[in-house]
């Protein structure tokens, strides 16, 4: 940067001032020609409150850890890519953040504008490409227009059902000088409760039904919400269902209010639940994260929403009240109508009954002591008897998600994370290496398939240069199992699904990782101490018994069929 640029204020300069006046934390990318000035100012800036740069292996990886920013701490995460294949990388994880939910603000460069509508290197139509994936989709083609674009970009990300933000910039944009001051940061809009009539009638609603239940969904996770959910749990004692996404929202003092996660099939306690109630109070709760259809295929569940926008009707989701406005204010108001609340004694019955099925399917079986393969429940409870309150544990998509979402249990909400809407692959170890950015003083464990692991593998190579302390586990069985046991159940056999081996202990080796593998499964206990002992990135590889999965893709097809 010669002496004459540092003088001089350029587009450049006005993004990543706009980031630092949107309290900005950490910018993921892959710098290129069209937008590398950016980079500069990111890499040397005058303003020490610029933020740190992370520079990943694969923009799409980058795209998933902005959204774990976004999703652990609801503000925008923000990616910065580079014009052509740059951005078009991108897609994958904008369209996972805006189905499930995660505010991220994308950054990618163009090609300057007077090459926009030719055949030239780079030159394709951005803003168009992103449109149909993101909440906001936009082209900045003056420079003095920069930064009230990427003030829209961040309050369209933002708000309610939050989701990606895509922002394409011109290089002879970031390229040109800049007169306009940067939009200074923003007061975020603070809505009021729902109507407390409509309060005041729910309160009357609960008292009259039979079994009330609550589902608490994606948008019941940030913490005033779940304080304000967990303040009623107490007084009332409602019987409890989480989604994925809502996963950690009951705390261990009310596990007992708890009655499991429901989400991709209907064969769990929370569906029976939901199935028994005569009245299901979705909070938060979003159709991607459950489909209806599954949960009330009847179509005669009664249900009310508390949430921060609108329902998605549907054939199966027709509430019968909405309460929009702030969830935790709506549900504090709710709560002095509520003291005093007991559920009937056949319902304390029957929830009794649930509840004992639910503690009974988490029981692995005993281990033989020539046992190669290791069955996903052992697994699950070593490292339930390893992870702390405080540990984040994100988890990819396979066979294994569907174990960890029945069985695993976790008591902070944003703390056990699903791709639970585009279910992904290879989410989890981006996210990993957010919560780790985020959550420094914590060990934080991440979960995949062998199939899913190699889709964002690469970035191992980000986490040992940050020197994070990420445990990743892999249930290895050779297959995408996922698809393999369906396949199985449908046609007897299975096509397409079968691997070549990988030496993942030399794989993590190669990178600067720690590289365990549990030889025997009697030995799980003795490698996940190992694991959890080491500082910085360890991979464990775990030979997987799949065969249990059989039951399993039963009932998955039989609900498919209804």
């Amino acid at each position: 940067m010669t002496k004459d640029d540092k003088e001089k204020y350029y587009g450049a300069d006005a993004i990543v001032d706009s980031l630092i006046n949107h309290d900005v934390k950490y910018v993921f990318g892959i710098p290129g020609a069209k937008i590398d000035r950016v980079f500069e100012r990111l890499e040397y800036p005058n303003n020490p409150k610029a933020p740190k740069f992370i520079l990943t292996r694969h923009e799409q990886n980058a795209a998933f850890m902005a959204a774990g920013i976004g999703r652990i701490t609801g503000k925008p995460g923000v990616v910065i890519a580079t014009s052509g294949p740059g951005a078009s990388n991108l897609a994958t994880g904008l369209v996972t953040a805006t189905a499930e939910g995660d505010p991220v603000l994308a950054i990618a460069g163009q090609v300057q504008r007077t090459d926009l509508l030719r055949l030239t290197h780079q030159s394709m139509d951005n803003a168009s490409l992103f449109a149909p994936i993101t909440k906001y989709s936009a082209e900045v083609q003056e420079p003095e227009n920069i930064s009230e674009v990427i003030a829209n970009a961040f309050q369209e990300a933002q708000a309610s059902k939050q989701g990606a933000s895509f922002v394409s910039v011109p290089q002879d944009v970031t390229d040109s000088e800049v007169k306009t001051e940067v939009i200074a940061p923003l007061v975020d809009p603070k809505l009021g409760p729902a109507s407390p009539v409509e309060s005041t009638l729910l309160a009357q609603r609960i008292k009259e039904a039979k079994l009330p239940v609550l589902l608490l969904g994606m948008r019941a996770s940030d913490p005033e919400t779940t304080k304000a959910i967990r303040n009623l749990i107490a007084e009332t004692h409602l019987p409890v269902v989480e989604t994925f996404q809502g996963a950690g929202i009951i705390p261990r003092e009310l596990e007992a209010d708890f009655f499991g996660r429901v989400g991709l099939f209907r064969n769990q306690p929370g569906d029976k639940l939901l199935k028994k109630s005569d009245l299901v109070i979705a909070i938060g709760y979003d159709p991607i994260e459950y489909e209806p259809r599954n949960w009330n295929a009847g179509r005669d569940a009664h249900i009310v929403v508390i949430d921060s926008m609108r329902a998605e009707i549907d054939k199966n989701f027709q509430p019968e009240r909405e309460l929009v406005g702030d969830i935790s204010q709506t549900l504090d108001f709710l709560l002095p109508y509520m003291k005093g609340y007991s559920l009937s004694d056949d319902s304390k019955k029957y929830l009794d009954m649930l509840r004992e099925q639910l503690m009974l399917r988490d029981e692995p079986p005993a281990i033989k002591d020539d046992q190669v393969y290791t069955h996903p429940l052992s697994i699950i409870q070593a490292l339930q008897d390893r992870v702390t309150d405080e540990m984040t544990v994100t988890v990819d998509v396979g066979s294994f998600y569907i174990w960890m979402a029945r069985h695993f249990r976790s008591y902070q909400p944003r703390h056990l994370l699903f791709s639970n809407g585009m279910q992904t692959l290879g989410v989890a170890l981006p996210w990993a290496i957010s919560a780790a950015l985020v959550r420094p003083n914590t060990k934080i464990v991440s979960v995949s398939g062998d199939g899913g692991f190699l889709f964002s593998a690469q970035d191992l190579e980000t986490a040992v240069r940050l020197n994070l302390d990420i445990v990743h586990i892999i249930w290895n069985d050779g297959n995408y199992d996922m698809v393999k046991f369906q396949e199985e159940m449908k046609y007897g056999k299975s096509a397409a699904v079968k691997f070549g081996s990988v030496d993942f202990v030399k794989y993590a080796e190669s990178f600067g990782a720690t590289g365990l593998r549990v030889e025997k499964s009697k030995d799980l206990e003795k490698v996940l101490d190992q694991a959890f002992a080491t500082k910085g990135p360890v991979i464990v590889d775990i030979p997987v018994d799949y065969s249990y999965n059989q039951e399993l893709g039963k009932q998955i097809l039989e609900d498919q069929l209804h």
